[in-house]
């Protein structure tokens, strides 16, 4: 009556395991029916608990407030749909660094930053006028010695693995708050110019100050004012940042304030083609299925022998063993499976890598493009253009910053430099003789027309790196040093008689 003595039954509790949405398998949905409303949740919240931090430069923080998000949950997207997109969050910088490690994700990095840094740059000034050799000797020369070419390699490279990379300009100074104060290139004393340095993203916390996170019409609003990198502030005006892919500011505390990392970009991508391709090789060695058509009561009859027999039988059945069966009474057939697609869907996988880290699959893989009737022509021009906009916008200003750096450190003139870079594409030696012979012709119309004389021509021909004849100029150049020297003009002379033609140009000028 009362239930003495009798058992209690236990409800055992199952506990789910979490799952990403492809397990390498097949697609599975096993999220909770509100997991992409818990994510966005989590989201709005990160951007409501940020507060200001304190500074020079900053009001009270009980002054200024962040502004508040307001939760806005979707009302017209499917659960399973709006689940799986909210899966697909920010992995962490010390994740991305595990992935960088497989071959294909490093090289989907590594490639374009490689690529775009290869064929150099020229420097030349922002007004067109002309640049020393002595200065263009001396800022080489520090380009070597710190490394500036395998810099802007790395920034690139370790920008796009992060999705974030921070460039520190390393400055010795006597003033110990240099860095937080705005950078003034007036403060760079002689020789003080030390290098670049480049910093992991799992080792700098961002700091934001005052209205930069509490008005979006600041110009630099959820932009971190200061960046802290071993217990060390640094005003985001002595930093160079490269940042793969913005994310909108709802993201930006949740990704610390960087960009999109290509290895979350590919991860699946690159697991399911490494995964197809390890299963072709299992798929390779078993696709051959032998069927043995014998009395199944005689072979019940005597399980352990007739099984014994068996493994005899199996262990002789490649190519290189003898097929034993009963001439009267057994069967033995052989169904093979087609493999004619299996390189066609294996390459698939890996071009769906290639279209995701935006990089051609005959650039990633160094194979022909299979499965989409492609050559491979018009992903080399869109991937030219891509190298073109990195060093456009996020390699040029690094250069320059360098640049100027050397000039006031080193005593240099100071002068207002940019660079042009060099063409991504290395032309082949026909591509190059096949454009030489169109200058020639064009170069002849011109002088047949009488628009230029055979003088304009060898003075185009010395100045073109390809034309095979560049060394012109210099031979030009030897002969005029001979002829002045012979003459006894020194170039003390010559720089006192420029002095003077300048000095009366300013004076007609001025009259």
């Amino acid at each position: 009556m009362f239930g003495f003595g009798k058992k209690k039954t236990v409800e055992k509790v199952e506990i789910e395991e979490s799952h990403s949405f492809f397990d390498g398998k097949e697609m599975v949905s096993q999220h909770q029916s509100r997991f992409f409303l818990d994510r966005l949740s989590d989201i709005v919240s990160k951007n409501n608990n940020q507060y200001p931090n304190s500074g020079d430069s900053a009001q009270d923080s009980n002054e200024i407030s962040p502004l508040k998000m307001k939760l806005s949950p979707p009302e017209s997207i499917s659960v399973q749909l709006a689940n799986w997109y909210a899966s697909n969050s920010f992995i962490g910088h010390q994740m991305c660094a595990i992935l960088a490690q497989n071959w294909l994700i490093n090289k989907a990095c590594s490639t374009p930053a490689r690529d775009a840094t290869r064929n150099g740059y020229d420097i030349i000034s922002t007004d067109g006028t002309e640049i020393s050799d002595e200065t263009i000797k001396a800022l080489q020369k520090f380009d070597k010695k710190y490394r500036l070419r395998w810099n802007c390699e790395q920034f690139v490279r370790m920008g796009r693995i992060f999705g974030i990379r921070i460039a520190l300009f390393k400055i010795e100074s006597e003033d110990p708050n240099f860095y937080e104060k705005p950078f003034n290139l007036d403060g760079v004393t002689e020789g003080s110019y030390k290098g670049i340095v480049q910093v992991d993203p799992y080792w700098c916390v961002p700091m934001i100050v005052g209205s930069e996170l509490s008005d979006p019409s600041n110009i630099h609003f959820y932009e971190p004012t200061f960046w802290q990198i071993g217990g060390k502030k640094y005003h985001r005006s002595h930093l160079i940042i490269f940042r793969n892919s913005e994310v909108p500011d709802i993201l930006k505390p949740m990704y610390q304030y960087g960009g999109l990392p290509v290895p979350q970009l590919i991860m699946e991508r690159v697991y399911g083609g490494e995964r197809t391709a390890s299963e072709s090789l299992n798929l390779v060695m078993s696709k051959r299925t032998t069927v043995w058509l014998t009395n199944m009561a005689k072979f019940m009859a005597d399980v352990e022998n007739n099984s014994e027999r068996l493994k005899l039988w199996v262990s002789n059945r490649d190519n290189n063993g003898i097929k034993l069966g009963d001439k009267d009474g057994d069967q033995i057939q052989q169904f093979d499976t087609a493999l004619s697609q299996l390189d066609d869907v294996i390459m698939t996988n890996y071009q769906l890598v290639a279209a995701a880290s935006n990089v051609p699959a005959t650039k990633l893989l160094g194979t022909t493009p299979k499965g989409f009737n492609s050559t491979g022509e018009g992903e080399a021009k869109n991937y030219h253009e891509e190298l073109e906009s990195l060093q456009e916008h996020d390699l040029t200003e690094l250069v320059e910053r360098h640049h100027k750096l050397v000039m006031k450190s080193e005593g240099l003139p100071l002068i207002e430099t940019t660079i042009n870079w060099r063409p991504v594409d290395s032309p082949t030696a026909q591509e190059i003789a096949e454009r030489n012979k169109l200058k020639a012709d064009t170069y002849s119309a011109l002088v047949m027309s009488g628009a230029i004389d055979g003088e304009d021509v060898r003075y185009r021909i010395a100045l073109d790196p390809d034309s095979g004849f560049h060394d012109m100029g210099e031979r030009q150049s030897e002969v005029e040093d001979n002829l002045l020297e012979q003459l006894g003009i020194t170039d003390e002379t010559i720089q006192a008689i420029n002095n003077l033609e300048q000095g009366i140009n300013q004076e007609t000028k001025q009259h």
